[in-house]
């Protein structure tokens, strides 16, 4: 090696790079942000169960969903938008219940539970039924109320294919809605529940669409009905022998006299 040679530092080889993989864009987010929409979402919903039928400020629910105004707007655009999406949530939770209930295999009792049902859920839930059928702009439905619209026409259809209506179907689930609303709202603003009230408009409504044909509710008069047909069987009938026949006489008149 010569003079100069030796005088000059030794160059270190570099190692190749490993080939870097291609660009695929930014990474996305969306858990972040789906977390952050659903507090947002979870925030109003307490809020407004909480003060039903209070207005909600939005900087609460900001604080409350721990973000700031312009991350409410980013989600929901307005507070309309906002509302409309709880309202969506409201009306989940309903439908829910919904379908946890079997079928009776009758469409007017099934008809009969859904309103119950409905009931139920309005004066337990009443800062969300508020929202979902108290507040009304003309001409203006909201769409999330068309999945319990949907269920409720299917069961009036199915009513009327078995020849139970002596309106349309659609006439037939119109008289159901609007009776069912009016009386949830109204035990809603007396804030006093009447079970009774709402039997009767339940029982009145069914027979306006049935032409009073519709079955007595469970529990309901049918059974005094029942009894009262079957004491009238004379005691030698070709349903049941002359001993059945007494022995059941004396058993429902007993139960009659302990009340």
């Amino acid at each position: 090696m010569s003079a100069g040679a030796r005088g000059r530092p030794e160059r270190r080889r570099r190692r190749p790079c490993a080939a870097r993989p291609p660009y695929s864009g930014p990474v996305e987010h969306r858990p972040v942000e789906t977390g952050t929409r659903d507090r947002l979402l979870r925030a109003a919903a307490d809020l407004i169960a909480a003060s039903p039928g209070e207005t909600v400020p939005l900087r609460a629910i900001c604080d409350a969903a721990g973000v700031r105004l312009p991350t409410l707007y980013h989600f929901f655009g307005s507070k309309e938008g906002l509302l409309d999406a709880v309202v969506e949530h409201g009306f989940e939770q309903y439908l829910s219940a919904k379908r946890a209930q079997e079928s009776s295999g009758d469409p007017i009792q099934d008809i009969r539970d859904g309103w119950d049902a409905h009931v139920e859920f309005g004066i337990a839930n009443p800062g969300f039924y508020a929202l979902m059928y108290g507040q009304v702009t003309p001409g203006r439905r909201p769409s999330a109320q068309d999945g319990p619209t949907a269920a409720l026409l299917g069961l009036t259809r199915e009513a009327d294919r078995r020849g139970r209506l002596t309106v349309s179907p659609e006439r037939a689930a119109a008289h159901v809605l609007a009776a069912n609303v009016g009386v949830t709202l109204r035990q809603i603003i007396t804030a006093r529940p009447d079970p009774g009230l709402s039997a009767d408009m339940r029982e009145a409504t069914l027979a306006a669409i049935t032409g009073g044909h519709a079955e007595h509710a469970p529990g309901g008069p049918g059974v005094g009905d029942a009894a009262a047909a079957l004491l009238a069987l004379p005691d030698d009938n070709d349903v049941l022998g002359a001993p059945e026949t007494v022995l059941l006489k004396k058993w429902l008149a007993e139960l009659a006299r302990r009340g």
